[in-house]
């Protein structure tokens, strides 16, 4: 039986398929300054962008800027974002990384991976979300549980933590693919690759994947030519 195409030969496939199935896939949060990306982002830790979507209107109007999240102690903010889980560490987490700001780059949110890092409860998620959509810069792929999970039926990776997922991911894709891959993945995810019962049996990149059960023993393992 032929051995199934290696990764690097799947993932412009992948690519294409996936842009052919989610052409508007963006990112799902809502907001309008980096710096309620920023918010957003960290908010979606352990959490669905639908949840986070729902509190942040409510904690916008009331800390529109990084400013006026720094001047308040974090039980101030617990109320707005207790539904969101975590809360206190995320209202700890928000409160301290907008007095950095204000301390170090004038309550703007900087456009650099090193210093978005130095942020309480920024880890490389949160910067690659707001470096790809709020200043256009791809510095990553952005791995969450759907890209984990993702990345591994698909073959794309043997690693199991996101820091280690993303350097394998970021030498398959082109660079101004990174995040359109990432939200794509998220969105089949949530579609049809589901963490429990995924619907294998009316997935669109059964072809492409060596996790499906026709690649098993007995099954096919062919793949159609690019283009």
């Amino acid at each position: 039986m032929p051995r199934f195409p290696t990764a690097r030969q799947r993932a412009p496939l992948i690519l294409e398929r996936l842009a052919t199935l989610y052409p508007e896939a963006t990112c799902s949060l809502d907001w309008r300054t980096p710096w309620e990306l920023l918010v957003a982002t960290m908010l979606s830790a352990q959490c669905t962008d639908e949840r986070v979507n729902k509190v942040t209107p409510a904690l916008f109007e009331r800390f529109p800027d990084a400013a006026a999240a720094a001047a308040v102690e974090s039980e101030a903010v617990e109320p707005y974002v207790k539904s969101t889980g975590f809360f206190r560490n995320k209202a700890k987490n928000i409160v301290a990384a907008s007095r950095l700001l204000l301390e170090r780059h004038g309550g703007q949110v900087p456009a650099s991976m090193p210093e978005l890092l130095e942020l309480p409860g920024v880890a490389r998620k949160t910067a690659n979300v707001v470096l790809a959509h709020a200043f256009g810069i791809h510095a990553g792929v952005t791995v969450d549980t759907h890209v984990r999970r993702l990345s591994n039926r698909l073959g794309l990776t043997r690693q199991s933590e996101p820091v280690k997922i993303e350097p394998d991911l970021m030498k398959l894709f082109p660079k101004p693919e990174w995040e359109n891959l990432s939200i794509r993945l998220i969105f089949h995810g949530r579609a049809v690759c589901r963490a429990r019962n995924p619907g294998c049996g009316s997935c669109p990149m059964a072809d492409l994947c060596p996790s499906h059960p026709d690649h098993g023993p007995g099954g096919r393992r062919t793949v159609p030519a690019a283009g």
